[in-house]
């Protein structure tokens, strides 16, 4: 199916997707600092440049988008066209993930990751019940946490 717009609309479109400071990542930032978690944003000299770095917990948190991390969840669809491209692409977030969540672990931080899922869409979760998951994770010794939407079984 050819797309439905030309390919400077298509450009300046994707051109405008946000790599940080997402909506699902500044209302978890929020929710969170009310509650008194103090972080630092994207610290560069760590793997991945991490969405939310807790120094004080040698925690991070990875906010991840279910579309460009191909999350298995009722957000992600493969694209119907340019398939290899866009198999190639994701297939390479998700290797880059795993080497830098690896990279993480060896370093000593502890890590989460909250899917968009979690955030927006029908499965998912209230905020109150996502950040509870969170601080409780944060005040833990538990290496991993991963925050799904509630109908993507949601693991602590």
């Amino acid at each position: 199916m050819a797309d439905v717009v030309d390919s400077l609309t298509r450009s300046r479109m994707m051109s405008g997707i946000q790599a940080k400071n997402t909506k699902p990542e500044l209302s978890l930032r929020k929710a969170l600092h009310s509650r008194g978690f103090r972080y630092r944003l994207h610290v560069r000299n760590l793997p991945g440049k991490p969405d939310l770095v807790f120094p004080k917990y040698n925690a991070v948190v990875q906010v991840n988008g279910c579309f460009w991390h191909g999350h298995d969840c009722h957000l992600f669809k493969w694209p119907s066209t340019r398939r290899d491209w866009w198999r190639a692409k994701i297939e390479g977030t998700r290797t880059r993930d795993a080497g830098n969540k690896k990279a993480l672990l060896s370093l000593g931080w502890r890590q989460a990751s909250v899917w968009e899922c979690a955030l927006k869409g029908r499965s998912r979760l209230e905020t109150v019940d996502l950040v509870n998951q969170l601080a409780l994770w944060l005040t833990s010794n538990q290496e991993e946490l991963d925050i799904r939407g509630q109908n993507d079984s949601s693991s602590i």
